[in-house]
């Protein structure tokens, strides 16, 4: 290996140690249809930020994550499998970004929340805008729930 490519990758693995990590694990994704179940029947509140919404429940199962996630964009708003799937990329990427605005108040409090997004439009919006909006979200929840 060359003595330059070594010195950039010891550099890189500086930097990214420093750095938090932005990943989505599978573990983040909710999938668990009690827990679905329980989100929307009752015992969950939600908030808009047009054209997203998000519903939240805090929850006390140790096996959880700080964080589980669910992304629903609608067939009736998108008849198109790619504009939803779009979509769903566009949000993903946003929280995977910005998740820790939830995550680090949440840890600090010892809570846990179950999450669900919710796409409210019938057009498509730059990434920016849904990024823009996660965030706002985001910080709204982890405020109402401290």
């Amino acid at each position: 290996m060359h003595y330059k490519s070594l010195r950039f990758i010891l550099f890189y693995r500086l930097i990214m140690a420093e750095q938090e990590k932005q990943t989505l694990s599978k573990k983040e994704r909710l999938n668990s249809l009690i827990l679905v179940e329980k989100l929307f029947s009752g015992g969950s509140k939600s908030l808009p930020a047009f054209p997203l919404r998000i519903v939240y429940m805090p929850v006390d199962n140790e096996e959880l994550p700080d964080v589980s996630i669910l992304i629903s964009v609608p067939k009736k708003r998108f008849k198109h499998a790619v504009d939803r799937n779009r979509v769903k990329r566009q949000i993903r990427e946003a929280y995977r970004k910005n998740k820790s605005l939830l995550v680090e108040p949440l840890k600090a409090s010892g809570k846990k929340a179950v999450i669900a997004f919710i796409w409210l439009d019938n057009e498509l919006r730059p990434s920016a805008e849904v990024e823009e909006k996660v965030k706002k979200l985001l910080q709204l929840t982890a405020e109402r729930m401290q």
